[in-house]
């Protein structure tokens, strides 16, 4: 199976790309992002500019796409840098995916996820997800992690105190609120990637434990 995975030096996209490549039933994987990566026999890593996205390339045409691309407001700066991160570059790979026949797209999206919604985040999150049901894809999975339990490389100190709170309390709280650890959310992407299910599928939170 070839995989194109989009994301794939951010948290979750790390232990996506190398749960993938360790994985028998995955031939190839196809890595499009902005920064260099270290060579795989398995892994073909194309350099691009996502506001400039190359339409013709082959490697758009593959069996699954699994997509973790993601910022917080914190990095990308202002609402249109992080729109354009969480909602236009996602949406520009499924088209251009979807044009060149590939089946199943996962996305990486969020706890709350709604269009309608009050919070900036998870309306961002929700439009996205409305608006990837109208590409056409056979396969279509929206895993929706609450906060993630990992090592980032970047320090972000409300999501640290966070992760703190969320282990130390596990044991008692609701299962949708529970810490959910980063290596059950990759897996559960490649999964859906690797098996999928006709239609519309949500991975909630609480089976992310």
């Amino acid at each position: 199976m070839k995989l194109l995975i989009v994301g794939a030096t951010g948290l979750v996209g790390r232990h996506v790309l190398d749960f993938a490549l360790a994985d028998q039933r995955v031939s190839e994987v196809v890595v499009i992002t902005r920064r260099p990566m270290a060579a795989h026999p398995k892994l073909q890593v194309s350099l691009v500019d996502f506001d400039k996205l190359p339409e013709d390339a082959p490697w758009w045409q593959a069996d699954a796409v699994i997509c973790t691309l993601g910022a917080t407001m914190r990095t990308a700066g202002s609402r249109e840098a992080f729109r354009r991160v969480d909602y236009d570059y996602p949406l520009a790979v499924a088209c251009l995916a979807r044009q060149h026949g590939t089946p199943n797209y996962v996305l990486n999206s969020a706890i709350g996820a709604n269009a309608s919604s009050f919070f900036f985040y998870n309306r961002v999150k929700g439009e996205l997800e409305r608006d990837l049901t109208t590409i056409g894809f056979p396969s279509l999975t929206y895993v929706r992690p609450g906060v993630i339990g990992g090592h980032r490389d970047d320090f972000r100190l409300g999501e640290r105190a966070m992760v703190i709170a969320l282990s130390l309390l596990g044991p008692v709280l609701p299962l949708g609120w529970r810490l959910n650890p980063v290596d059950r959310i990759a897996r559960s992407l490649l999964e859906a990637a690797l098996d999928p299910r006709s239609g519309i599928n949500i991975v909630s939170s609480d089976h992310l434990i």
